[in-house]
């Protein structure tokens, strides 16, 4: 099974699941395919989609998954790679309306940088991640404060000096 996960954020993020959905037509994803859409409103017959629910029911599904395709959120990174699983993120972007700013684009590239998931700028890119992610073994991720804090301090640090 794939999950993809798009968090709370209030914004649509309808690219990504339209890029899920050629995917599944075109027969790259050959899985069941369980969407939590937030507050992404979609329909789909290829698809089984919840918006927002329980946490518990949240991390069942991330155990039972194969693959993960998220957004940029760094919980929902986390969450995924701290439970092992193959993670594909795609950031949500300022100019589709999808988030205030671009934070989600840095934060997908520190991970894709560490090695921990694959991460992709455009949801064009998407294919491409598939295709790659069987033979993907992400580094392990030792959930540690200070790797953590490291991490969100290389994040500031960038984007306090590209302002």
């Amino acid at each position: 099974m794939i999950l993809v996960m798009l968090g709370t954020q209030n914004n649509s993020f309808h690219r990504l699941l339209e890029e899920v959905e050629r995917n599944i037509e075109d027969g790259t994803i050959k899985e069941k395919v369980v969407v939590q859409s937030g507050y992404t409103k979609y329909n789909s017959k290829n698809m089984e989609i919840f918006d927002l629910i329980a946490k518990e029911k949240l991390e069942k599904l991330q155990e039972k998954s194969n693959i993960i395709i998220t957004h940029g959120g760094v919980g929902s990174i986390i969450s995924s790679i701290e439970k092992g699983k193959k993670v594909i993120a795609v950031p949500r972007l300022h100019e589709y309306d999808e988030h205030v700013n671009n934070h989600q684009k840095e934060i997908v590239e520190l991970f894709n940088k560490k090695k921990y998931i694959i991460g992709i700028n455009k949801v064009e890119d998407l294919k491409e991640a598939l295709k790659k992610i069987d033979k993907f073994i992400p580094e392990k991720y030792e959930p540690n404060n200070s790797k953590l804090i490291g991490i969100v301090d290389e994040f500031i640090s960038k984007t306090l000096i590209s302002k």
